[in-house]
């Protein structure tokens, strides 16, 4: 610390090179929290998917539906711990433009094998017992404004209704649900499966199975039963890993995390070069002082602290506050990409990552010129004055 304030002074002595650097360094760090909390987003509930919980699905898609009936069989496989079905709604929420999944499950059992979903007991009991409930994430909530006791009306595309009552689906918010972590997604609206029958007549179909499995290290074997009962029958299985599942959903518009990661390297690469030349060139300018150091006493080894030490606070002062700017900045850029980015924040293990790019960049940028300055000789260094 004693030696802050050479190092400060040393900075400003070229004060437009040191800024623009700063600003570069601060910028790139504040895109590579951007970008990680894109990454994040597409991403989102991988890391939080059970390993324990599986889908059964279409073997064709996932939008064709499944025969009801499934349900007993899959629950009387050997391993199975519970099992439940979801089916994707797909209304239309006042304009085309707000879209928000909509699932019908059945309430209580969605609850017990997603636990990551926190509703109050008196919440989750309402909804039970109300034939129209319906519970939304607390950011679908904050989205649209809605509070418990609300009624959403929600215009279907595919569920028509049979029973005479309207063209409409109308829904009593009865609760609100948070997610145990930050990875849950907190913008869907589940309702009971049961209503949804009732309004277009039980067609005997679901969506998909979410199925839970006694032990994990057996789920493949799980999986593999569930899809031999329905093997050659009209409508096959297909069963994964929940975790599986999600990662092969999130990569069919690309490798998203190999490509923003690209970026990212690219980005930093070019800000090595830039924070490389600007501590090559203070070294330069400075060859005669260090000269004089080393004539008043200061080792080789101080002389390389001291212009490591000064790479490390420039870069390391501009990553710290390109990291902090983008921390303050996710609250307020998440609305404008809550519709295609439910999850959006900057996970601490990236900030993590960061500050350990920023002390590596700074020592990559002043190693060479604070390794060419600890074996100047004291003559060679005086003669450059």
């Amino acid at each position: 610390m004693k030696y802050l304030p050479l190092l400060w002074r040393n900075l400003m002595r070229r004060k437009a090179r040191t800024l623009f650097t700063f600003l570069s360094v601060a910028v790139a760090f504040f895109l590579f929290g951007l970008l990680m909390a894109v990454k994040n987003g597409f991403e989102a509930g991988i890391e939080i998917a059970g390993q324990d919980r599986l889908l059964t699905i279409h073997k064709v898609s996932i939008i064709q539906l499944l025969p009801l009936r499934y349900l007993e069989q899959i629950r009387a496989v050997p391993g199975v711990a519970a099992a439940t079905h979801s089916t994707w709604f797909g209304g239309v929420y006042q304009d085309p433009k707000n879209f928000f999944p909509q699932i019908a499950v059945e309430p209580e059992e969605l609850l017990d094998l997603y636990p990551e979903y926190i509703v109050p007991s008196e919440q989750r009991q309402r909804w039970v017992a109300t034939r129209t409930g319906a519970i939304v994430g607390r950011k679908l909530a904050e989205r649209f404004g809605w509070q418990v006791g609300d009624r959403i009306p929600i215009q279907p595309t595919f569920w028509r209704p049979q029973d005479g009552d309207g063209d409409t689906y109308e829904f009593d918010l009865v609760g609100l649900y948070e997610g145990a972590t930050p990875d849950v997604d907190e913008t869907q609206l589940f309702f009971h499966h049961d209503y949804l029958m009732e309004r277009v007549g039980d067609m005997g179909q679901v969506g998909w199975y979410v199925v839970s499995v006694a032990d994990p290290e057996r789920a493949d074997e799980v999986a593999q039963a569930i899809d031999g009962l329905f093997a050659n029958s009209p409508a096959e299985t297909k069963t994964t890993t929940e975790k599986a599942f999600m990662q092969g959903f999130a990569q069919q518009v690309g490798n998203t995390g190999a490509l923003l990661m690209a970026i990212v390297a690219v980005v930093f690469f070019v800000i090595l070069l830039i924070a490389g030349n600007t501590m090559a060139q203070a070294v330069r300018e400075r060859t005669a002082e260090v000269g004089v150091l080393k004539t008043l006493g200061f080792t080789g080894p101080t002389v390389l602290g001291l212009v490591l030490g000064e790479s490390l606070l420039l870069v390391g002062g501009a990553a710290g506050l390109g990291l902090i700017l983008i921390w303050l900045a996710v609250p307020g850029l998440r609305p404008l990409v809550e519709t295609f980015l439910p999850v959006f924040y900057v996970p601490a293990r990236s900030l993590a990552l960061g500050a350990s790019l920023a002390v590596a960049l700074g020592l990559a940028s002043g190693g060479l010129p604070a390794w060419l300055a600890m074996r100047l000789e004291i003559v060679e260094a005086l003669r450059r004055r």
